[in-house]
Parts: C-alpha cells; structure tokens; sequence
C-alpha cells in the first residue's frame, strides 16, 4: 500500500506501483551532483541509478517526472529533542517540571511529522530531557506507521552526575530531572544497562555543566566513569555521544571514546587535535546558540554579535583547521521542528563552510560517523529514502527548504 501523507491530513491509496522511476533535473548522490540521472525505486530500496540512457527500468514501471529539481538521499538530522519545543514558546524548565508527558508526546507527534516533511528522514534524538522513555514509543509508532516521522535513533534519559543538571528550584527542595543521575561504578553501569534495556540506540552523556563557581561550566563524571560509560555501552555495540562545552569535558570525553562531541563552544586547538586523532565528530549546534542568543534580545543582523556566538564560530573553525568531521545537527526543539535546514544554512553563512560541504555532511556524512550503512547516498541496494528539493542545493543551501517530494523506504509522503 502506498501511503500519501501532507501536514494535518492523512490521505491512503488501496493500490500502488510498485517500481517507481525518477526522474529529476539532477540527482545529488550524497557526494556529487549528476544531470541527467535517474532513479529507479522498488518497494523500500533503491535498485538503480545513473545515467538516464544505462538505465532500463522493470516493465509496468510509474515514472515521476520531477523536472527543475535536485533529488538526493533523505536528510539526516544529528541532533534532536523532538520531546522539547521552542524556548520562547515555554521555557526548558517548565517544560520538565510543568507539561505532563501525555502533552509532550503529543507534541512530539507533530513534530516528528514536521520533521519528515522538511526532508529530514533519519533523526538522532538526543535525550526525551524529563520525559523518560517516550522516544522509544514514538520510535516504534513511527517504525509501525501510525504515525508518520523520520527513522529515530534514540538516548532516551540520558546521563548526568549527581547535583549537575537541572532543573534546579530550591535547595530543599527534590525535582523531577532532565536526565538521570548516576555516580560511580556500580550506579553508571547499572544506569547505563537499564536505558539500554528500555530501548536506547546510544547513549548520551554530559560530560560537563553550568554547575561551576557562579554557574559556569565544569566537568562532571571522572575520567574513569566516563570511560566506563562507553565500555558498557560498547559491550552492547551501541556508541555514546558527549555533551561537552569545556576543553576538560571535551578532553575527557575524546579520551573515554565517545563517537560524537555535542557543542564543542570552548574548544581549543590542542583539543580538537586530540579528537582528530581519537577519530572523535565534532556536532557544534550553531543554530541552537543563535536562536537563544535572539530569545535574549539579539538582534542578528543589527547588533554585535555577543561573546558566546563569537566564541562559537571561532571554535568551529578552530575545528576546521584541526580536520575534525563535523557532523550536521542544530539541537532542534531550542528552535522549531521543520526548521531544521536553519542549521544548514548558518554553517554556510555565518561560517564559511560551502553547501557542498554542508550537504555532505548531512547525508552521507552523518550516515557514516552513525553507522548507518543502508542510507546517506543513492546507490542501488540502499533504502529509499529520498528527497527532491527545487534548484541546486549545492550551490544555494537555502534550496534545501524548498522540499518537493519526500519518500522514505519508498512510500511518498509528499509529492510534486
């Protein structure tokens, strides 16, 4: 069955081809740009692609003509919360401590639809921050198709020392956190094992937190329990990611193992040459740094840019000039859902990388450093997930917002 779905309307066809032929103005494949490719699409996979006159699809073949239009592999969106919306709408804390799960899941519904229909087809998401297990719940409704969302790699709770994260009232006075605690070894490897249990794909730590003198940010786990974080996780074969901000939280992170350094702001060039060597990816979240420093007044475009927004793009290209992979994620949920292409753009705009670059990064780039081997590229035998954007996002990044045509293991759920 061939399931079309738009934003609020959910509309199914009772039969469907199943061998589509597309057939764009360029494919982009995840590395390069080629005109005069096609397509070819049976069930979830793709079984062909290349030049229009070397390819011969199956007879009773439906072509979709796509003519103006780039298409390429899905999306893939490095970090998420699709359990949080913006800031501006309701502040992080009383989004923990003052919306009831049921509210937020409800959210999250809409979100993960959002998402998709953006192009984004593949999410990483980064902790549920107080919302427990949900995201595995709405994993597996969105891998049964009742609800329509990207494919999830979820952390569900993630990890944080004791006293470090939030929220915080009083100080008599016990609240539900934005993430679970756990200390030593006992405590880490019993956390650790018990997310994974409930469903988690990987394993988020926070590495360090504004809980320093005066509200500053310090690490928090030893070196030894953040080396024993990815050990247990490792055992499973399922990778951690490290939000960290500090040179210390950073460097312990590199050296504990983790797959991905989440923000980066205060790294140093000795650091990012650490993680070079440790082969550790380097997530900096512009985006979500630029939508709070609007929230607090900024007036991007018109005021200087604040110190933590200067400090921001100095470590990224710090990083650059290190040769750290960077991997494409805005910490969306700071900011809105279905504006995940903001990230894309601000890497391009405000720091120099090229759409070529920013491209790569969030298709076949993302899929490497994920382990995600079935997707990122179009090459016969992956799934199909593809998106067709209007124009060359590889020469404007902002082509990427212009989101025509959305499938995801074959099925359309948005069309010319």
């Amino acid at each position: 069955m061939l399931l079309f779905f738009c934003v609020g309307v959910l509309h199914a066809q009772p039969t469907a081809t199943p061998v589509t032929l597309l057939r764009p103005a360029a494919v982009f494949d995840g590395q390069d740009l080629h005109t005069g490719w096609v397509v070819v699409v049976e069930n979830d996979k793709i079984t062909a692609a290349g030049p229009a006159a070397k390819v011969t699809p199956p007879a009773g073949a439906r072509t979709l003509e796509l003519p103006g239009l780039t298409l390429m592999p899905g999306l893939i969106e490095g970090h998420s919360h699709l359990l949080l919306h913006p800031y501006n709408e309701t502040p992080w804390n009383d989004q923990v401590l003052l919306e009831s799960q049921a509210l937020r899941v409800a959210r999250a519904t809409v979100h993960a639809q959002r998402t998709l229909l953006a192009g984004f087809t593949t999410a990483r998401d980064l902790g549920t921050e107080g919302a427990g297990y949900t995201d595995v719940g709405l994993k597996q409704a969105i891998d049964k198709g009742i609800i329509p969302g990207p494919r999830l790699l979820v952390a569900t709770r993630a990890l944080v020392a004791t006293g470090s994260y939030g929220p915080k009232l009083a100080n008599d006075i016990d609240v539900p956190q934005g993430a679970q605690e756990a200390d030593g070894v006992d405590g880490i490897i019993r956390a650790v094992r018990e997310q994974i249990g409930k469903g988690a794909d990987i394993i988020k730590v926070y590495a360090d937190y504004r809980w320093g003198l005066n509200g500053t940010a310090a690490p928090t786990f030893s070196q030894e329990e953040l080396t024993l974080i990815v050990q247990t996780a490792r055992a499973s074969g399922r990778g951690v990611v490290a939000h960290a901000s500090t040179p210390e939280g950073m460097r312990r992170a590199t050296l504990a193992g983790v797959e991905t350094i989440e923000h980066g702001d205060d790294g140093t060039p000795e650091i990012f040459k650490l993680m070079k060597q440790r082969g550790v990816a380097l997530c900096p979240t512009v985006a979500a740094g630029d939508a709070i420093a609007q929230y607090r007044g900024w007036k991007k475009g018109q005021d200087p840019a604040p110190p933590r927004i200067q400090q921001k793009t100095q470590s990224v290209q710090v990083a650059l000039k290190a040769g750290v992979t960077l991997v494409m994620g805005g910490d969306v949920g700071v900011f809105a859902h279905g504006d995940n292409a903001r990230e894309m753009e601000q890497l391009v705009q405000d720091h120099g990388l090229s759409p070529l670059q920013v491209l790569r990064q969030a298709t076949s780039g993302n899929a490497q450093v994920f382990h995600l081997a079935d997707r990122g590229r179009i090459r016969p035998g992956l799934l199909a997930d593809l998106v067709a954007v209007t124009g060359d996002p590889t020469q404007d990044v902002r082509a990427v917002r212009q989101v025509q045509l959305v499938m995801k293991g074959g099925v359309l759920y948005k069309q010319p």
